[in-house]
């Protein structure tokens, strides 16, 4: 689908949730050239796998800062696409700007990660240290939202927190330093918003226009008090919830959306479960407007090695139309439209009755009968994003296996019918060849 007029960045994508850096093989388009969604842009390689990466929206490649046979850290920002060709290099971003200020303590930066392709920005929901705080490489230092999921984030270094750049419920351009882990203890921490890192500009054309006005000085005021201040609440509806907060209140049958509606500040933690559970009670919910949220771990992924087995022995060498097969089947219907969403993009699949030789794509104003999510190739480890227009199943990477998320709501299926089809579909991706034969 094409992007709208604005710039998007091209960042270096994660094949692995362990991958830390991706080597650029060879651009397949220029600085300046024109390129369309979908596609080649550059290769890339990592230990484990080699990668064509698309172009997520229409227009000329420019920016490009990372050259073929160099190691670029997963989620930098490599290039951009812009509506016109251009030659200068682009205007680095208010977060870059302000880690590159010489006040800025020495140390390792934290970057804003990309959970996805397709991701521009994210949204810090909560710091877990504090300036000053040591903390060890594994240690969680703050969570990050995003349209598709939130996430903990490491510090990636051992240290202490000498920098925090941006405020919870702000959103930082991903790839942009947000934080910085020093050797020593801080001298001189700072703390700044990403609105801070245009601050200088503005500070110093306020004063010139005042040297020039001369105005009477106004008596002081008492600085106002924001690093405290709790994050807005989302014009868009969503809630923002550290990933245990969500996953006791869903263990609980118990509704964020509550303390949203009665005015309590976002983030919510799970202190704040406390004073949800203390709200007057509201009916409970029937059967159709339910939520359904099952989850099945598989201690092994089948399905790499039956994808293998397909292409050498059938030709069957779309990965995704073998996804959409497997999902299909475990509904148990002669004929089914599966969408499959990877990495922004969206596929539809028709899947008939019979042998996957005879899966078809389907038009793009198709309506599906199931969604498959697959998030095997990000950082991605838990979703919990509600019900949608149809029944969604997650693919996320858990250690040397998988977990499998099915969410729907309670007139989509029954309680039996999504525990049946989320069992059905985690045994076939365990054991593919078995559910075939």
């Amino acid at each position: 689908m094409p992007h709208d007029n604005g710039p998007h960045d091209v960042i270096m994508p994660a094949l692995g949730m362990a991958q830390e850096t991706g080597k650029i093989v060879a651009w397949q388009k220029s600085e300046g050239d024109a390129v369309k969604t979908g596609d080649v842009l550059f290769e890339v390689e990592t230990d484990k796998a080699t990668m064509e990466v698309e172009a997520q929206a229409d227009g000329f490649l420019n920016g490009v800062r990372a050259g073929a046979g160099e190691d670029v850290p997963v989620g930098n920002v490599i290039a951009t696409i812009d509506s016109e060709a251009r030659t200068s290099q682009p205007a680095a971003s208010p977060a870059t700007d302000a880690s590159a200020s010489a006040d800025l303590p020495e140390g390792a930066e934290v970057i804003m990660p990309a959970l996805g392709m397709a991701q521009d920005t994210g949204q810090i929901v909560a710091w877990h240290k504090s300036l000053g705080d040591e903390v060890a490489s594994g240690d969680i230092l703050f969570e990050v939202e995003t349209d598709k999921a939130t996430m903990e984030v490491e510090a990636g270094a051992d240290g202490f927190v000498a920098a925090l750049l941006a405020e919870a419920g702000e959103a930082a351009p991903v790839g942009a330093p947000i934080a910085i882990i020093s050797a020593e203890t801080p001298d001189n921490p700072v703390q700044r918003s990403i609105a801070d890192a245009s601050a200088p500009a503005a500070n110093a054309a306020a004063a010139g226009a005042e040297a020039k006005e001369a105005p009477e000085p106004e008596p002081a005021k008492k600085p106002q008090e924001t690093r405290t201040a709790p994050a807005p609440t989302r014009s868009d509806g969503r809630i923002l919830a550290s990933p245990k907060a969500r996953r006791l209140a869903l263990e609980q049958g118990l509704d964020l959306n509550r303390l949203a509606e009665a005015g309590h500040p976002q983030p919510y933690h799970v202190a704040d479960l406390d004073v949800l559970k203390a709200l007057p009670e509201k009916p409970a919910a029937s059967a159709a407007t339910a939520t359904r949220h099952l989850t099945a771990d598989l201690p092994t992924d089948g399905f790499a090695e039956f994808a293998a087995w397909a292409a050498e022995s059938a030709g069957l060498t779309d990965a995704g139309a073998l996804l959409a097969g497997l999902a299909a089947a475990s509904q148990g219907r002669d004929e089914a439209t599966i969408a499959l969403e990877s990495f922004g993009r969206t596929r539809l699949f028709t899947v008939p009755a019979g042998p996957f030789g005879t899966i078809t794509e389907a038009e793009e104003d198709t309506s599906p009968d199931l969604t498959l999510r697959d998030l095997r190739m990000s950082r991605v480890s838990t979703v919990a994003l509600g019900a949608e227009e149809t029944p969604v199943l997650t693919l996320t990477r858990a250690g040397e296996g998988l977990t499998v998320t099915l969410e729907c709501a309670g007139h989509h299926l029954t309680a039996a019918e999504a525990t049946g089809l989320l069992s059905e579909f985690a045994g076939r991706m365990e054991q593919p060849l078995r559910h075939l034969l």
